[in-house]
């Protein structure tokens, strides 16, 4: 469910659940953000992922914050994608993958997210998951602006 998709009312709670969340009011969040997740807003699922993932305002729950997480990955969410990136890389939710987590990394990156460049090149400098390619490296620094 998009923003455009949205009566004033649904507008009106999901505006509410995203303050609660930055207000960090979490099981509000929670009672707020669900229904929009459940409807396939990528905002919602990704918000209701890290409450998931980390026991915010609810006990934690791996299996549902990776299936949240992924859910708005797959819509082209690029925070959820380096978060989907970042289960696979660091086996949180999901066994350690660093294919994988490449996989997501890039996808984050392709839509400018300077941290998941970041990440990537410091994966090629360390040769943490990938192969140790010094060259690589200082293309994706050179890209996240370093």
């Amino acid at each position: 469910m998009s923003d455009t998709e949205m009566t004033d009312d649904q507008m009106m709670d999901f505006n509410s659940g995203m303050t609660a969340f930055e207000s960090k009011h979490f099981s509000r969040a929670i009672q707020y953000l669900s229904p929009f997740a459940d409807a396939g807003n990528a905002e919602a699922q990704y918000r209701v992922a890290i409450m998931l993932q980390n026991g915010l305002g609810m006990a934690p729950n791996e299996t549902d914050a990776f299936k949240w997480m992924y859910a708005a990955a797959e819509q082209g969410h690029a925070m959820a994608q380096h978060g989907l990136g970042f289960m696979y890389y660091q086996g949180e939710c999901a066994d350690k993958d660093p294919v994988k987590a490449l996989e997501w990394f890039k996808k984050a990156a392709d839509q400018g997210l300077q941290g998941s460049m970041t990440t990537i090149a410091m994966m090629y400098d360390e040769g943490n998951g990938v192969e140790q390619d010094a060259e690589e490296a200082q293309k994706w620094y050179k890209k996240a602006g370093f």
